[in-house]
C-alpha cells in the first residue's frame, strides 16, 4: 500500500561521494547483491524450463547457434536489460508498485527486441522456447521480488534491514505529522533520525520533538544530516523555506551523497493520478481527479460478478458444512442479515453467516461501556454474544462468505470500504462521507491493515484512500494481499 504522504525525489546525488551511515549502504548493497543473485537464479530456471518444455529430449533442429551458447547469452542480455530499466535502483526497491513494473517492461522489452531481431537476422532460434521462457522467466523474477521485500519489511518492521536514515526539515507541526507518516508504515523504509526546524523555534537547550532530536536550523542542514550520518533529507512545508532556499539547499547537497525528497502539502494521493508539468521553470503538480464512473466503473462491475458467481460455485460445498456447523451449535438461523449503506446512502441488506446469539443486538447495550474500539463502532475481543463457531468463522473470515451474493446482486463490491451501518452514517461528516462514493466491499484497506486492531481514524483515514485512488490493479492488490491477512487472523474478532 501506498504511503500517505508522498516523497518526491527533488535530487539524486549519487555521484562524487560515498553516502553517509556506511551500515546503511552497506546493507543496500548487501540486498542488491541477493536481487542479483534471486533473479539469476530464476532466470536459469526459466531458461531451462523452456528448454525442456520444447524439446524434452530431442535434438534441437532448425538454428545455426546451438542452445549451449544461445541459453548463457540470453541470460546475460535479460541481466542486463534489468540493469538498464534501473530494476536495482535503491528508490524503487522495497516499497511501491514501481519495481514491478520495471521488471515486467525490462522482460517484455527483450522479448520483442529479440523477436524483431530474430526476424530481421533469421537465426532460427525456437519461438516456442522463446514464449515459454520469457512467460516463466517474468512470473518468476515478480514472485522473487515480492518474496525478497516481503523479508525486507519483516526485517524493518523488527528495526533491522536496510532502510533509509532521514532528517526532517520544516516547521514543527509539518514535521511531527511526517513523522508519524513515516512511522506508521515502517517497512517502507524511512528512518527518522533528526529534524530541522526554522531559527526562530529553537532553543537554548537540547530540543525533541516527541522523540526525535532537533538536530539544527535551516542554515546548516548538510552539517546536521552530516551529524546524524543521514542519508536522506526530507523536507515537508514551511513559511522560510522558499523556492530559492530549497533550490540552493539541492546544490549543497550535490556531491554530499546524501538524497534530497520533497513531501509535499498534498497528501492520500496515489500515483496514476499526479503528473508533474514544466510551467514557466515551475514543476507544477497536476493531480487528475477521482473517477466514480466510467468504462473502468463498468469493468469492475464486470469482474466482480464474474468472480463472484465461479467463487459460490467453487465454495458451495464449504458453504453447506459452514451451514450444518452452526446449525448445529446454536440455536437460530444460518444466515444473519443486517442494514448497512451502500454506495450513495442506499439501504440493503448484507449477507453474513450468523456469529452470535439470536438476541445479540439486545445484549449490546449492556456491554456499551466495554467497547475496544474508538469512533462509531463496536468492537470487542472477548465478545460473550460470539458462538463457538462464529469464533471460528471470524478468525478465518469465513463469516463473510455469504456476501460474495451481494456482489452478485451489485450491492456490493469485491473491493472497497467497509459497508457501514444506517446508525454510523448518521454521524458522518462531510468528510467521511465521501465514502459511499464507491460501493463498499468485502475487503479493502482496512481489512489488509489490521482490521479491528485499527482505530477508527486509521480505518477511515484508509477508506477515503481508496475511495480517491482505486484502480483494477490496486483492486488486485488488496485481493492477493487479503489471503495472508486472513491465514494471519490479524486484528480478527
Amino acid at each position: 500500500m501506498t504511503s500517505a504522504t508522498l516523497l518526491t525525489p527533488a535530487t539524486s546525488s549519487r555521484p562524487g561521494g560515498e553516502r553517509p551511515g556506511k551500515t546503511t549502504r552497506a546493507a543496500e548493497r548487501a540486498y542488491i547483491r541477493v536481487l542479483v543473485v534471486l533473479d539469476t537464479a530464476v532466470l536459469a530456471v526459466a531458461i531451462l524450463v523452456g528448454y525442456l518444455a520444447r524439446f524434452g529430449d530431442e535434438e534441437p533442429t532448425g538454428s545455426e547457434i546451438p542452445y549451449v551458447v544461445v541459453a548463457p547469452v540470453l541470460l546475460l542480455v535479460w541481466l542486463v536489460s534489468l540493469k538498464a530499466m534501473r530494476c536495482y535502483d535503491d528508490q524503487v526497491l522495497g516499497y511501491g508498485a514501481d519495481e514491478y513494473r520495471r521488471v515486467s517492461a525490462a522482460s517484455m522489452r527483450l522479448a520483442g527486441g529479440i523477436a524483431i531481431a530474430g526476424y530481421i537476422a533469421d537465426v532460427g532460434v525456437s519461438r516456442g522456447f522463446l514464449a515459454i521462457s520469457f512467460a516463466v522467466g517474468t512470473i518468476g523474477l515478480e514472485v522473487a521480488r515480492f518474496a525478497a521485500r516481503k523479508r525486507l519489511h519483516r526485517a524493518r518492521d523488527r528495526g533491522a534491514g536496510w532502510s533509509r536514515k532521514v532528517l526532517v526539515v520544516g516547521d514543527t507541526a509539518h514535521v511531527l505529522e511526517l513523522v508519524h507518516t513515516l512511522r506508521r508504515e515502517p517497512y517502507a523504509g524511512y528512518q527518522v533520525v533528526g529534524a530541522c526546524i526554522p531559527d526562530a523555534l529553537l532553543a537554548p537547550v537540547p530540543q525533541r520533538l516527541g522523540d526525535v532530536p532537533v538536530v539544527g536550523s535551516f542554515r546548516g542542514i548538510p552539517e546536521a544530516a552530516t551529524a546524524i550520518g543521514a542519508d536522506t533529507v526530507a523536507v515537508t512545508a514551511s513559511g522560510e523555506l522558499t523556492a530559492t532556499r530549497l533550490r540552493r539547499l539541492g546544490w549543497q547537497l550535490e556531491g554530499t551523497g546524501v538524497d534530497l525528497v520533497v513531501a509535499p502539502a498534498l497528501t492520500d494521493v496515489a500515483g496514476p493520478r499526479i503528473h508533474t508539468r514544466p510551467v514557466a521553470g515551475l514543476p507544477l503538480i497536476h493531480v487528475e481527479a477521482p473517477e466514480f464512473r466510467g468504462a473502468r466503473k463498468l469493468v469492475k462491475g464486470f469482474v466482480d460478478r464474474s468472480i463472484s458467481s465461479i467463487a459460490l460455485l467453487v465454495l458451495a460445498p464449504l458453504l453447506i458444512v459452514i451451514a450444518l456447523a452452526i446449525k448445529t451449535d446454536s440455536r437460530g438461523p444460518v444466515l444473519f442479515r443486517q442494514t448497512r449503506v451502500g454506495q450513495g446512502g442506499e439501504e440493503f441488506g448484507v449477507f453474513k453467516f450468523r456469529t452470535m446469539v439470536v438476541n445479540a443486538d439486545a445484549l449490546l447495550a449492556e456491554l456499551a461501556a466495554r467497547n475496544e474500539t474508538d469512533g462509531l463502532m463496536f468492537k470487542m475481543r472477548d465478545d460473550p454474544r460470539v458462538t463457538r463457531v462464529g469464533r471460528l468463522l471470524r478468525k478465518w473470515s469465513l463469516d463473510e462468505l455469504p456476501q460474495l451474493v451481494n456482489v452478485l446482486l451489485g450491492q456490493m463490491s469485491l473491493v472497497g470500504p467497509r459497508p457501514p451501518l444506517p446508525s454510523e452514517v448518521a454521524r458522518y461528516d462531510g468528510d467521511v462521507a465521501r465514502r459511499l462514493l464507491v460501493k463498499p466491499g468485502m475487503t479493502g484497506l482496512w481489512q489488509v491493515s489490521g482490521r479491528s486492531d485499527l482505530s477508527w481514524e486509521d480505518g477511515i483515514r484508509l477508506d477515503l484512500y481508496y475511495v480517491e485512488n482505486w484502480s483494477l490493479a490496486a483492486d488486485l492488490t488488496i485481493l492477493w494481499k487479503t489471503f495472508g491477512a486472513v491465514l494471519n487472523s490479524r486484528g480478527a474478532y
